[in-house]
């Protein structure tokens, strides 16, 4: 293998900056340790893990699927991201380390891992991404398979056991390694990806507790924001981005994406993530912000918030339009509703409002339809999305199995209308330019309705108020 190299064979991975290793020094350092194995509990996905494994085999009997995790990508010269694992292939093995691909095959699978460093080669002790004393101990094969309940064989061994005639599907584009590995068929293992996310549109009970939680920790961290407030509005947007990093680092497994923290203006841009403005008094400020979990479930919620503690009129009437909007969407949130139902009831309130206000260069009525939609000059994107292990989950899913499908029980949604009108869009009048406003909550699907998984964070405007003014410092 190329990119994920070879454990066995491979020369440490040093840099220029090294001092020399005479052999006086490498053989003093590969004697004399001790070794032990971890006596790892049973992975609390691995039951789920092997359900999942199965429907994954018997949506396509006889071949054999590929799925690996990845490997560290670069961030400057020789430093890297931290690692993340591909989402596909940590959903069917609950697999978090580096390097390793998941292999299934009429009902079998093999994880193939690279473990821990070795004591025999200069790995351990020299190799800045993998080497024990530099990046910390990796598992060893028998740890891992103990932990997750699946056959775990050194990932050496892979491209031999890849060899042969089996009709192979591989999860492309995750590792560049093991793509060269299989010769590839681009519509079949499209089908692979497709079946992949469609599997992750119904969350089971062990994943929606995962969400629930990473929701509860991200209320914490919106917490965290308006407790240290007063730095909030000395530092700036970037204080409020660090603040709400060290609750994800402290109960999860880091940010499920780039926290947006949008003061004033900033707020009108979607995914701003700059982060470098001010907080000022008088502005609003809109946090776009979710905690990934130890299991990589993600939140996904968004407040906008008064820099004064409190909504001026213009404010909370604007933030009240939206918020109806939001509720008119929750409301379309059953079993068997379509999901373009949920943006189109919060659209129909918002189009609806935009008229009531002269905005409007045609009816509402004429506005929502199809081939006109003007109204999304100032709403612009859609409502919703699922969530789960991404942020934007089950992304390759068939438009009839998710855009223009059904919402069954199990599934789990963010419904997020908004307004945005641009500091230079003359079409609006003055006072309300520049100001940007987003209520953004992750809904749960249930046999009867829904449940709001992160309620817990106040949505109205009275009781944002209250949040604040029992928080602050």
């Amino acid at each position: 293998m190329s990119e994920e190299k070879s454990a066995e064979s491979a020369e440490p991975q040093t840099e220029s900056h090294d001092p020399a290793v005479p052999e006086a020094y490498a053989s003093f350092m590969r004697t004399g340790w001790g070794d032990r194995d971890l006596d790892l509990p049973r992975a609390g996905v691995a039951a789920s893990a092997a359900a999942r494994r199965t429907a994954l085999a018997e949506a396509f009997p006889g071949e054999r699927l590929v799925l690996p995790a990845g490997t560290y990508k670069v961030r400057a010269n020789d430093t890297d991201y931290r690692f993340r694992p591909d989402t596909a292939h940590a959903y069917y093995s609950g697999n978090l380390t580096s390097d390793a691909v998941l292999v299934v095959e009429d009902g079998d699978a093999v994880l193939y891992a690279r473990p821990r460093s070795s004591r025999e080669t200069d790995e351990f002790f020299r190799d800045r991404q993998y080497g024990e004393l530099w990046a910390g101990r990796r598992p060893s094969l028998k740890e891992i398979s103990d932990s997750l309940g699946v056959e775990t064989r050194h990932i050496d061994s892979l491209a031999s056991d890849l060899a042969g005639t089996t009709k192979t599907r591989v999860h492309r584009g995750v590792s560049s390694a093991v793509d060269g590995l299989v010769t590839g068929d681009e519509q079949r293992d499209a089908e692979l990806a497709r079946v992949a996310s469609e599997q992750r549109l119904v969350k089971d009970a062990w994943e929606v507790a995962e969400l629930q939680a990473a929701c509860d920790a991200t209320t914490l961290g919106f917490t965290d924001v308006v407790a240290d407030w007063e730095n909030a509005v000395r530092y700036g947007e970037r204080w409020i981005e660090g603040t709400f990093f060290r609750r994800a680092r402290t109960m999860g497994n880091d940010i499920g994406y780039d926290s947006i923290v949008g003061g004033g203006r900033h707020a009108t841009t979607l995914h701003w993530i700059e982060n470098s403005g001010p907080i000022t008094p008088g502005e609003m400020v809109l946090l776009d912000m979710g905690v990934e979990g130890t299991n990589l479930y993600t939140a996904d919620v968004t407040r906008t918030i008064p820099v004064d503690g409190t909504y001026t009129p213009l404010q909370r009437e604007l933030y009240e339009l939206v918020l109806q909007a939001q509720d008119a969407g929750m409301a379309a949130v059953k079993p068997g509703a379509a999901f373009s139902d949920v943006h189109a009831a919060s659209m129909r309130v918002l189009a609806l409002g935009l008229e009531e206000r002269g905005l409007l260069p045609v009816s509402a009525e004429e506005a929502l339809l199809p081939d006109s939609r003007v109204y999304a000059r100032w709403t612009l994107h859609g409502t919703s999305h699922m969530l789960g292990m991404d942020v934007h989950d089950c992304g390759m899913a068939a438009p009839e199995s998710y855009a223009r499908g059904t919402l069954a029980a199990g599934m789990v949604l963010t419904v997020e209308p908004g307004l945005y009108f641009q500091e230079d869009d003359l079409l609006v009048p003055e006072e309300l330019r520049g100001i940007g406003i987003r209520i953004e909550d992750d809904v749960l699907v249930t046999e009867s309705g829904h449940q709001n998984l992160s309620a817990a964070l106040p949505r109205a405007s009275a009781d944002v108020e209250a949040w604040m003014a029992e928080h602050r410092r």
